[in-house]
Protein backbone atom coordinates (compact mmCIF):
# COMPACT_ATOMS: atom_id res chain seq x y z
CA UNK A 1 0.00 0.00 0.00
CA UNK A 2 0.72 3.80 -0.71
CA UNK A 3 1.38 5.16 2.69
CA UNK A 4 2.08 9.45 2.95
CA UNK A 5 2.29 10.87 6.61
CA UNK A 6 1.92 14.47 6.38
CA UNK A 7 1.69 17.51 8.97
CA UNK A 8 0.06 20.43 8.16
CA UNK A 9 3.68 22.24 7.33
CA UNK A 10 5.53 19.20 5.77
CA UNK A 11 6.02 15.86 4.02
CA UNK A 12 7.25 13.24 7.11
CA UNK A 13 7.13 10.17 5.30
CA UNK A 14 5.99 8.35 2.32
CA UNK A 15 6.73 4.84 0.58
CA UNK A 16 5.30 1.37 0.22
CA UNK A 17 4.12 -0.06 3.64
CA UNK A 18 2.55 -3.97 4.72
CA UNK A 19 0.87 -2.30 7.34
CA UNK A 20 -0.25 0.53 9.36
CA UNK A 21 -1.17 1.44 12.99
CA UNK A 22 -2.89 4.15 13.70
CA UNK A 23 -3.50 5.91 17.07
CA UNK A 24 -7.63 5.88 16.57
CA UNK A 25 -9.74 7.82 18.59
CA UNK A 26 -11.26 4.46 20.25
CA UNK A 27 -7.88 2.48 20.11
CA UNK A 28 -5.49 1.29 17.84
CA UNK A 29 -6.64 0.94 14.88
CA UNK A 30 -4.41 -1.65 12.38
CA UNK A 31 -4.32 -1.12 8.25
CA UNK A 32 -3.53 -3.79 5.91
CA UNK A 33 -3.51 -4.16 1.82
CA UNK A 34 -7.41 -4.58 0.43
CA UNK A 35 -8.69 -2.87 3.66
CA UNK A 36 -12.54 -1.47 3.52
CA UNK A 37 -12.40 2.87 3.44
CA UNK A 38 -12.48 4.59 6.40
CA UNK A 39 -12.13 8.27 8.06
CA UNK A 40 -10.91 8.57 11.61
CA UNK A 41 -9.68 10.69 13.81
CA UNK A 42 -6.15 10.25 15.89
CA UNK A 43 -5.26 10.48 19.45
CA UNK A 44 -2.03 11.17 20.83
CA UNK A 45 0.48 8.15 20.32
CA UNK A 46 2.21 6.67 17.74
CA UNK A 47 1.98 6.03 13.80
CA UNK A 48 3.52 2.51 13.43
CA UNK A 49 4.66 1.95 9.70
CA UNK A 50 5.98 -1.26 8.42
CA UNK A 51 7.64 -0.82 4.76
CA UNK A 52 8.03 -2.87 2.12
CA UNK A 53 11.79 -3.00 3.03
CA UNK A 54 13.61 -1.98 6.19
CA UNK A 55 12.69 -1.46 9.73
CA UNK A 56 9.60 -0.61 11.66
CA UNK A 57 8.58 3.62 11.01
CA UNK A 58 7.09 5.90 14.12
CA UNK A 59 5.93 8.97 14.60
CA UNK A 60 4.41 10.51 17.11
CA UNK A 61 0.98 11.90 17.15
CA UNK A 62 1.00 14.69 19.48
CA UNK A 63 -1.73 16.98 18.96
CA UNK A 64 -4.22 14.38 17.20
CA UNK A 65 -5.24 14.73 13.26
CA UNK A 66 -7.23 11.92 10.92
CA UNK A 67 -6.19 8.88 8.69
CA UNK A 68 -7.91 8.02 5.39
CA UNK A 69 -7.70 5.03 3.48
CA UNK A 70 -8.63 4.39 0.24
CA UNK A 71 -8.33 1.54 -1.37
CA UNK A 72 -4.72 0.74 -0.85
CA UNK A 73 -3.84 4.23 -0.46
CA UNK A 74 -3.27 5.31 2.79
CA UNK A 75 -3.00 9.39 4.16
CA UNK A 76 -2.52 10.36 7.49
CA UNK A 77 -2.58 14.10 8.65
CA UNK A 78 -1.12 14.93 11.63
CA UNK A 79 -1.61 18.87 13.42
CA UNK A 80 1.46 20.32 14.50
CA UNK A 81 2.43 20.20 17.92
CA UNK A 82 1.82 23.27 20.22
CA UNK A 83 4.64 24.64 22.25
CA UNK A 84 3.85 25.41 26.22
CA UNK A 85 3.37 29.33 25.01
CA UNK A 86 0.65 28.31 22.67
CA UNK A 87 -1.02 25.96 25.08
CA UNK A 88 -1.49 28.91 27.53
CA UNK A 89 -4.20 30.96 25.42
Amino acid sequence: MNVDVVSTTAALWSGESTSVVVPAANGDLGILPGRQPVLAVLRPGKVRITPTTGSVVEIEVYSGGFVSVDEDAVTVVLEPARTGAENDR
